[in-house]
């Protein structure tokens, strides 16, 4: 899975629409291998972002948990602690 796709699921605030279609258009150039569609493939590309967006928008939306939801803040913290920890910064 692509590094730069973050867990959207059960978070409050819960995830924007900008979120998720950054989340689809990550997706898209990690299975296309192109981080720019050419100019012939640049409708497709924009197809497939814009299906998978309304895909994972309609996962999120239909997922049930019993668990809290999470703090962005908090999470975001964890990661940089995580981070300082593996590359002494």
């Amino acid at each position: 899975m692509c590094r730069n796709i973050r867990v959207l699921h059960n978070f409050e605030p819960p995830a924007t629409d900008g979120e998720v279609h950054e989340a689809a258009l990550q997706y898209v150039r990690k299975i296309s291998g192109a981080a720019r569609p050419s100019k012939a493939n640049e409708e497709a590309f924009a197809r497939a972002v814009a299906e998978i967006t309304a895909s994972t928008r309609t996962l999120l939306d239909e997922l049930v948990t019993t668990a809290p939801p999470k703090d962005r803040e908090v999470e975001a913290e964890k990661k940089r602690a995580l981070a300082r920890e593996r590359y002494g910064r």
